[in-house]
């Protein structure tokens, strides 16, 4: 497997495990520069490479009510001011083909959301920006059917592209993560991400918004890079909160997957 690089970081092909972490949605720009710079002291003080993630919008609410974020002009301001704040590089979600080179202008990652992972036109306006390109395994997906996603992708000339797996659909108001997917899709030829946070999700499970499980966050190893929605009061966090890691707990939980990461790598 080849490694995505992103400037001196590299994930896949036996690098060590990258942390992908940040608020669910861009609520203001205090509270992300705030994260922001934890997430750098914690890479700084444990040399682990650390990706920021934050929306400038999440399309996919369950309710109309629930909030969306910034918009892309206000959320990308705030994302340009963490890289000149941090360094970090940067990851967003883009639900419109549209949106994929206003948002490459700013950020080193654009995510295709799991409900998106079909769409074509999306995915190919996201590889024609050249930009790495992290795709959500869909809840509904088989992990091999991901083949046909990666593919539109390189179609671009774009071979930057990491898998992400979220969990499927089990039941009413809940997921379920078949750690085979990880291998299945490792076997396609490109970095495999664990998202820890809304592996732990219960879609919809609080009515008009999701609940979640973050007690279970701690689950992932092997992997080529951990994905996790991270707040400082998760309770008030607008987006995700209830499987949002709590920031201060992050430090400890981010040792122990190193150490995990460590041991499945070993030769």
């Amino acid at each position: 497997m080849p490694p995505v690089n992103i400037g001196k970081l590299k994930i896949g092909a036996g690098a060590p495990l990258v942390l992908i972490a940040g608020p669910c949605v861009i609520e203001e720009a205090h509270i992300t520069l705030q994260i922001a710079r934890a997430l750098a002291a914690l890479r700084d003080a444990l040399g682990i490479g650390v990706i920021f993630k934050a929306s400038f919008d999440k399309a996919n609410r369950t309710s109309a009510k629930g909030f969306r974020g910034l918009g892309p002009k206000k959320g990308l301001e705030i994302l340009a001011e963490v890289r000149r704040t941090t360094g970090l590089p940067l990851l967003t979600d883009i639900h419109l083909p549209q949106q994929a080179r206003v948002a490459a202008a700013v950020v080193d990652v654009l995510q295709i959301p799991a409900f998106l992972c079909r769409q074509t036109d999306l995915l190919l306006a996201a590889g024609n920006t050249g930009k790495v390109v992290n795709i959500k395994k869909g809840q509904f997906m088989a992990p091999r059917d991901m083949r046909q996603a990666v593919d539109k992708v390189r179609a671009t000339g774009n071979d930057r592209i990491m898998l992400t797996e979220r969990g499927s659909t089990f039941g009413y108001n809940n997921l379920v993560v078949d750690m085979r997917s990880l291998a299945i899709m490792r076997a396609l030829d490109v970095p495999v991400v664990f998202d820890a946070t809304h592996a732990v999700q219960l879609p919809g499970g609080q009515g008009s918004a999701s609940g979640g499980e973050r007690q279970f966050v701690p689950v992932a190893a092997g992997v080529d890079a951990v994905f996790m929605e991270v707040h400082p009061c998760p309770d008030k966090a607008l987006c995700d909160g209830p499987n949002s890691w709590p920031l201060d707990q992050l430090e400890a939980l981010v040792k122990t997957l190193r150490a995990l990461d460590k041991l499945s790598k070993k030769d």
